[in-house]
């Protein structure tokens, strides 16, 4: 059977109400999670320090009025865990870098709980809804790597996460998913398990992507994004515990979420048309989403069905000088908040600092 099909079956059992449809043998699973376990275990004890709170009001050069609410849902990798700052948080990296695109202050409620799954999704949107007078106006979602470990059916899975996307779509709010990260490029993971870990890991990512489409929301894959850094400089990507992004892997995974944001935003300078040069086009959806969860970093759209938008975006490198922004508080060091030289506030020339997630200030 094809990924494609395996993909659409998984996503189909989710809307129908069907049972579990297994990504690979539950032994095989159990396998690839005694592996996992094994690797948060290897360095640090398998400990990790806790999430710092990112929430904040960031980009105070564009002043305190009409903020642009974001909220961040998921699980560890949302919240930010393997940090020890705010301001490395992928919540506070997104905001900052989208107050510079859109020139806008943007508010973070991040309500991620490190450990989630996605049936966790549930009671996440509902504590960011709970203030009627305040809906979000973007919503970025990063979740599935426990519900692989935990050997969660996938149609589960996807069954809640397309619940949540649903939900805060009739909110009015625009969401965008970092699909499942691929477990294969955990270093103490071992081939053949490694090779398994990456199938399932984009079995799932490939079946998230139809279900968040059907609902109108937005999905990038994370996939193996972060893996080329990982090999190259492992002590860097990752945090203490060796299981989770450290705060250059965090950078590394908001810079390839960062336009997708501003895209749905409608601040984003770049066109929706695909360009081919970039291998960029209209796809059935479940190829495309079994195309986005093979190259990390991809978007995928809804247009007119059954097809979708693959889009590979624009992105930059942080640049060496940039430095993460800390959330506004009535107590923080102006040398140190969103309007400190570098942190996504006001540069020397007056103008809009560089976003720290694309080093590139708005066009």
């Amino acid at each position: 059977m094809s990924r494609a099909r395996v993909a659409r079956r998984i996503a189909a059992g989710a809307a129908y109400g069907g049972g579990g449809i297994g990504l690979l043998g539950a032994a095989t699973v159990g396998l690839v999670l005694a592996e996992v376990q094994l690797a948060k275990r290897s360095v640090g004890g398998g400990t990790a320090p806790v999430p710092p709170r990112g929430d904040g009001l960031y980009g105070l050069a564009f002043g305190r009025t009409d903020p642009l609410l974001l909220g961040m849902l998921g699980d560890s990798t949302a919240a930010g865990q393997g940090v020890r700052r705010a301001g490395q948080t992928p919540g506070a990296l997104l905001a900052s870098g989208l107050a510079a695109v859109a020139e806008r202050p943007v508010e973070v409620c991040n309500v991620a709980l490190p450990g989630a799954r996605s049936d966790d999704l549930e009671r996440q949107v509902t504590l960011l809804l709970a203030d009627t007078s305040r809906m979000p106006d973007i919503c970025v979602i990063m979740i599935g790597a426990n519900d692989v470990t935990h050997r969660m059916p996938p149609t589960q899975s996807v069954r809640h996460l397309s619940s949540a996307v649903r939900r805060l779509r009739t909110a009015g709010a625009e969401v965008v998913v970092g699909t499942c990260p691929d477990l294969g490029t955990i270093e103490p993971v071992y081939q053949p398990l490694r090779w398994l870990a990456r199938r399932v890991s984009r079995q799932l990512a490939a079946a998230q992507t139809i279900g968040v489409i059907e609902q109108g929301g937005r999905t990038v894959s994370l996939g193996d994004l972060l893996s080329p850094e990982f090999a190259a400089n492992p002590r860097e990507m990752f945090a203490a515990d060796n299981y989770h992004p450290s705060a250059e892997g965090y950078a590394t995974a908001a810079m390839a979420m960062l336009p997708t944001v501003c895209a749905a935003l409608g601040a984003w300078p770049e066109s929706d048309h695909p360009e081919a040069a970039r291998d960029e086009g209209m796809l059935p959806v479940a190829q495309a989403a079994v195309t986005a969860a093979r190259e990390a970093g991809t978007e995928v759209t809804g247009a007119r069905a059954p097809w979708a938008l693959l889009k590979h975006r624009r992105r930059r490198r942080l640049p060496a000088s940039a430095h993460p922004a800390e959330p506004a508080t009535d107590e923080a060091d102006p040398g140190e908040g969103p309007d400190a030289p570098g942190a996504g506030g006001s540069g020397a020339d007056g103008r809009p600092a560089a976003s720290p997630a694309t080093g590139a200030r708005p066009r």
